[in-house]
């Protein structure tokens, strides 16, 4: 059986009024609908044990003073440290060179540059950095030998069966005088 109800629209008042009808069984559905909504409002069973560890941690976090800082232990009583004997510097040193002279990655770039190739800034940078660190541990240990350098004599050819040996000169005035001295037609046949 259908219910009618009286609706209060303005409009309503001054035409006829309208009848609106409503099924039965739409409001039925609808009243399960919203008593089933009703009973689920609660929270979750077994929720009250999980929700206190939760409410407990973040308690903690918010109490801690971040000021604390660490708990790290601090000697009250600070020792000087010793400062290691020639003997003890000797012996680093010799393990220090021993591992350069080890290293694989050193050996490979030092090949490589052997071979005629050209490595990059950074290599070229690497190997420099190490080879200049042996021969300052050489130089500790005294291993290092220089090698006296050799200056060449160069030999200018003239047309003639002659030749000029040039020596080294000493000083960059020697060296100026020599330049403006040469004669360029000589070079030129």
């Amino acid at each position: 059986m259908s219910r009618s109800k009286k609706s209060r629209k303005p409009s309503a008042l001054r035409q006829d009024e309208v009848v609106v009808t409503r099924n039965r069984t739409e409001s039925d559905v609808e009243g399960r609908l919203r008593k089933r909504l009703k009973k689920r409002k609660g929270l979750k069973t077994g929720n009250r044990n999980s929700e206190a560890t939760e409410k407990k941690l973040r308690q903690e976090q918010q109490k801690r003073d971040p000021r604390l800082g660490s708990k790290k232990k601090i000697p009250l009583i600070v020792e000087a440290k010793k400062k290691p004997t020639k003997q003890e510097r000797r012996i680093s040193a010799e393990k220090e060179l021993e591992m350069l002279e080890n290293d694989a990655q050193l050996n490979v770039l030092l090949d490589r540059l052997d071979n005629g190739e050209n490595l990059g800034a950074g290599l070229q940078k690497y190997v420099d950095e190490k080879l200049d660190r042996i021969e300052v541990l050489m130089k500790q240990l005294g291993l290092y030998e220089e090698e006296p350098e050799e200056i060449e004599e160069e030999v200018f050819e003239e047309s003639a069966p002659k030749a000029k040996k040039a020596k080294a000169p000493a000083s960059d005035d020697e060296l100026l005088s020599q330049f403006e001295g040469l004669d360029l037609n000589e070079f030129k046949e």
